[in-house]
């Protein structure tokens, strides 16, 4: 027997958008003037820092560039802000339409991302994205994926119970924390193979084109 969710719950990053281009990243590497890999290790290795609001921009950027043996200026830190923004404001059409179509047939739908401000700040101006019934975002609450309050925060807010919900989200580790909560949950690799796991485990009818 297919699951009944009422509620469904969209992970951000890779699923309602595109991954980052990698001529953002590389623009982003260039005014450190570090290659890409070193670039990319030092970009997330704060970065559960600054999802959470536990370090300002200034202060995430000052951070991968000292661990870097480099200095930026105020100019060269708001072009990282404004470009690492930029980033994450790309699109992934399939989902955004079937957020859509899903909150149309009467599902609620929400937002639960690891996000800092600046990144919450310019998507949330994005004219593509879809409404939704609630948002929570790491900068915040505090506390970034998998930490289990990050998830009854969005539940508070959408007044749901685990059970009641479908939650989508490309990280594993975010998946199983769900799962431990109660939420069923589903790993998404890629808007096909997601509508495949839908169809045979949830009675939702909306599908992936």
């Amino acid at each position: 027997m297919r699951i009944s969710p009422s509620v469904v719950i969209f992970d951000y990053g890779n699923v309602l958008s595109q991954s980052q281009p990698v001529a953002d990243t590389q623009a982003m590497a260039t005014i450190l003037d570090l290659p890409l890999p070193q670039f990319s290790e030092l970009y997330w290795r704060f970065r559960i820092q600054y999802d959470a609001a536990s370090l300002d921009p200034t202060a995430y950027w000052s951070a991968v560039a000292q661990a870097a043996s480099r200095t930026l200026t105020a100019v060269q830190i708001a072009d990282l802000i404004e470009i690492d923004s930029r980033s994450w404001s790309h699109p992934a059409p399939v989902m955004v339409q079937w957020a859509r179509n899903v909150r149309t047939s009467g599902f609620r739908t929400a937002i639960l991302s690891n996000m800092p401000v600046p990144v919450r700040d310019y998507v949330l101006r994005c004219s593509w994205l879809p409404e939704f019934d609630s948002q929570t975002f790491s900068c915040d609450v505090g506390v970034c994926k998998p930490a289990p309050e990050i998830y009854r925060d969005c539940l508070n807010k959408l007044g749901a119970q685990p059970s009641e919900v479908l939650f989508l989200d490309d990280r594993e580790s975010n998946v199983r924390a769900a799962e431990i909560l109660g939420l069923h949950a589903i790993l998404f690799k890629d808007a096909s193979s997601a509508a495949r796991e839908i169809e045979r485990r949830f009675s939702i009818p909306v599908t992936l084109e």
